[in-house]
C-alpha cells in the first residue's frame, strides 16, 4: 500500500505540478487583495477536486457508454502523459502555460482567475483526468482505490498551500531551481506514461 501511496503521489504531482501553478497564480491574481488571493486559491482547488472527484468515481462507465475499452484507454492515456513529459524536460509545457495565462490576463472581465484558467485546465487537465482514471483502473477493491484517493487528496492540498504561498515561493524558488525540478519530473512521468502504455498493451494482446 506505501509503494501505491507513493506511486500515485508522484504520478499527480508532476501531472498537476502544484510548484508550476504557484508563478502562473502569482501573475493571474498580481492586482487582486490578499483576501481575494485566498479566496481564489480555495475555490480553484476545490472545483478542481470535484472535477477529478468525478471523472475517478465515474470516467470508467462513461468510457463504457461510449464504446472505449479500458485499455485503449491507458494507451492513450499514457502516449498523452508521455507528451506532457516531454514538454516538460523542453520547458514547453511552462511556456504554453504562461501564454495562457498571458491572455487570460489581458482581458479586462476576467477578473476571477479561479474557475479559468486555474481549476481548469491548470489544476484538472487532459493530463490530470487520465491520470486519475487510469490508476482507479489500475486498482480495484475500497482498500487500494482509498489510497489512490489519500494521494490525490495530498497532492491537491500541496496545490492549495502552493497557490497561498505563491509570491514568497516564486522569491525562494527562482527560476532556474523551479527549470531544473520540471525536467527531473518530466523524466519521471515519461516512465509512468511507458507504463501506462505497456500495461494497456499486455492487456490488449492477451
Amino acid at each position: 500500500m506505501l509503494e501505491l501511496y507513493i506511486s500515485s503521489l508522484i504520478t499527480f504531482f508532476v501531472v498537476i505540478d502544484p510548484p508550476g501553478c504557484a508563478p502562473i497564480y502569482a501573475g493571474l491574481s498580481a492586482g487582486a487583495t490578499p483576501a481575494q488571493r485566498r479566496t481564489m486559491a480555495i475555490r480553484a482547488v476545490a472545483v478542481a477536486s470535484a472535477i477529478l472527484l468525478v471523472f475517478a468515481l465515474f470516467g470508467e462507465d462513461l468510457l463504457r457508454g461510449l464504446g472505449i475499452s479500458l485499455a485503449s484507454f491507458r494507451i492513450a492515456g499514457g502516449i498523452m502523459l508521455f507528451l506532457i513529459a516531454l514538454e516538460m524536460v523542453f520547458e514547453k509545457r511552462t511556456q504554453r502555460r504562461e501564454d495562457r495565462a498571458a491572455k487570460v490576463a489581458d482581458d479586462p472581465e476576467a477578473e476571477d482567475v479561479s474557475i479559468f484558467p486555474m481549476a481548469m485546465p491548470m489544476i484538472a487537465g487532459p493530463g490530470s483526468i487520465a491520470s486519475v482514471m487510469l490508476l482507479m483502473a489500475r486498482n480495484d477493491g475500497i482498500e487500494r482505490s482509498a489510497v489512490v484517493f489519500a494521494a490525490l487528496a495530498t497532492i491537491l492540498l500541496l496545490t492549495l498551500v502552493a497557490l497561498l504561498l505563491a509570491g514568497p515561493l516564486m522569491r525562494l524558488l527562482g527560476t532556474r531551481i523551479e527549470a531544473v525540478i520540471t525536467r527531473l519530473l518530466g523524466v519521471l512521468l515519461a516512465a509512468l506514461a511507458v507504463q501506462f502504455v505497456m500495461d494497456g498493451l499486455q492487456v490488449s494482446l492477451r
